[in-house]
């Protein structure tokens, strides 16, 4: 996979790029990572890449013909990139997004600072429009570093545990079940037994329980998209008039 990056500040991801799960990942050549400073397409000598909106109003807008521009030059082969606006009017990620996007042979971020962007970049230029959350950053590139990272680790071959992805909370729907690690027995805090026990069908009904509970008591909006089975169902609602007592 190739990802570009399109920002005013790309010092900023040296940090991010260059280290952890995203530095293996270019390591083992599973994605191309770059950054370009989207000024150097501004057609003027003074690099600007903004101006007043028209009908007034407070602050500066991107224009668009920077952003056209860099875009035009990175899409350099036959294959229509997805490009990706970073904007807090877009749609809201999600692991089914991440998941969505990992499957693409190239990604273009845009993102953007001041005001916001000339309306045509959103018109005529984007595929997407992604928000992480409803809340406003100063510019897009940590939104986009939020999601590089979502996507890359879930690329074939750039986590060591190919199951590991497939087990993340959201990625079946539900919040992970808790997990342990040695020593069985800490300071009095002792490790469910039946993780002890070597029952791997316990094993995988008591995880799948408390994976259940997990989402049940913190995010419950998630079962209405949960296929749940009889004996699911009626654990829900034993939880629900316990509560309820």
């Amino acid at each position: 996979m190739n990802i570009h990056v399109l920002s005013l500040f790309p010092e900023m991801f040296n940090g991010v790029f260059g280290s952890s799960i995203l530095k293996k990942a270019q390591e083992k050549q599973a994605v191309s990572l770059s950054v370009t400073d989207f000024r150097a397409y501004s057609g003027n000598k003074h690099h600007q890449v903004d101006d007043y909106p028209y009908g007034g109003g407070a602050g500066m807008l991107l224009k668009a013909e920077p952003l056209f521009r860099a875009v035009e030059a990175l899409t350099t082969t036959s294959t229509k990139p997805r490009i990706i606006l970073m904007c807090p009017q877009g749609e809201r990620f999600t692991q089914a997004k991440a998941e969505e996007l990992a499957q693409e042979e190239e990604l273009i971020f845009l993102c953007g600072h001041y005001e916001g962007y000339d309306e045509r970049v959103r018109e005529h230029l984007v595929t997407d429009e992604i928000s992480i959350g409803d809340f406003v950053l100063t510019g897009g590139e940590l939104g986009a570093m939020t999601v590089i990272d979502s996507v890359v680790r879930l690329l074939p071959g750039v986590l060591g545990n190919g199951e590991s992805p497939v087990q993340d909370s959201f990625s079946t729907g539900l919040l992970e079940h808790p997990q342990y690690t040695r020593p069985a027995e800490f300071r009095g805090m002792k490790v469910p037994s039946v993780l002890l026990s070597g029952n791997h069908a316990h094993i995988d009904q008591w995880r799948r329980q408390q994976s259940l509970y997990r989402t049940w008591s913190r995010r419950p909006e998630l079962l209405l998209n949960t296929e749940l089975t009889p004996t699911e169902q009626k654990l829900i609602a034993q939880w629900e008039k316990e509560t309820n007592i």
